[in-house]
Order: C-alpha cells, then sequence, then structure tokens
C-alpha cells in the first residue's frame, strides 16, 4: 500500500503539526481561558457562600426579632388582660354599690307604699264597718221594727269581721 510506504516520510512532519495544533491549543485555551473560566466559578462559589451566609443570618436575626415581637405582645395581651379584669371588678363594685342604693330607695318607698296601703286599708275598713253597722241597724229596724243604737250595731259588725 502506497499510504504506509509515505508514512515514513510524512511522519515527523504530522509529528510537527500536530505538536504546533495541541501547544497552540494548550497556550491559548489551557493558560488563557481555562484561568479565566475558573475564576468565574470561584467568583460565583463565593458569591452563593456569600449569599448563603447573608441568609442565615438575616434568618437568625428575623427569628430574633420575631421572638422578641412575641414577648412583647405576650407582655401587652398580658398587661390587657389585667386592666380588664381590673375593670370588670371595678365594675362590679359600683354596680354592686348602685344596686344598694338604689335597693334601699326602693326599700323606703315601698314601705311608704305599704303605709300608705295600710292606711288606706285601715280606713276603708272603718267605713265598711260604719256603712256594714248603718246597714244592719236599717235591716233590724225594718225587719224586727226594733231600734238598736248605731254603737251596738257597731259592735255586732266588728265581732262578726
Amino acid at each position: 500500500m502506497p499510504q504506509i510506504a509515505q508514512l515514513a516520510a510524512t511522519y515527523s512532519s504530522q509529528i510537527f503539526w500536530m505538536l504546533l495544533t495541541f501547544g497552540f491549543v494548550f497556550f491559548v485555551i489551557g493558560l488563557g481561558m481555562v484561568p479565566k473560566v475558573q475564576s468565574t466559578v470561584d467568583a460565583r462559589d463565593r458569591k452563593i457562600a456569600d449569599d448563603l451566609d447573608a441568609a442565615k443570618a438575616g434568618s437568625a436575626a428575623a427569628d430574633a426579632l420575631e421572638a422578641d415581637w412575641r414577648a412583647k405582645e405576650n407582655e401587652a395581651r398580658a398587661q390587657a388582660q389585667a386592666k380588664l379584669a381590673e375593670a370588670k371588678a371595678k365594675g362590679a363594685k359600683d354596680r354592686e354599690a348602685k344596686l344598694a342604693k338604689a335597693d334601699a330607695a326602693i326599700g323606703e318607698k315601698l314601705a311608704a307604699a305599704e303605709a300608705v296601703i295600710e292606711t288606706g286599708r285601715s280606713k276603708a275598713l272603718g267605713e265598711i264597718e260604719a256603712v256594714a253597722a248603718e246597714a244592719a241597724a236599717d235591716i233590724v229596724r225594718r225587719l224586727a221594727g226594733a231600734e238598736v243604737s248605731s254603737d251596738a250595731a257597731l259592735q255586732a259588725v266588728k265581732a262578726v269581721l
């Protein structure tokens, strides 16, 4: 084969051009581009690590703020409940005082009204007794034809009532 026969003549030339091409590629890409790409990757990794650290620090700060806020909220809630309980107690005390005052006033009015009613009842009973005594005396006079004194008729009506 003629290609194999030419191999010895072109072998050194092919090795030269192969070394020259690979050398060029090595120097251009290996020493020129790879360090730039590697520095970009390193910068990106550093940026990601810094961002993660900043996020962790921010999360820790947010957690601390939340814990502080919750503590303040719980304290404010406890103070509000204490004030509410105090206001309820004061309201109940004021209400009891007002109820006692109103009860006393109603009791006085009730006693006065009962006294008026008792006076009216006694007066009405006296009038009823007088009317009944008059009616009894009149009935005895009409039926029996006898005269009865108003004192005797009043005594008889009181005895019956």
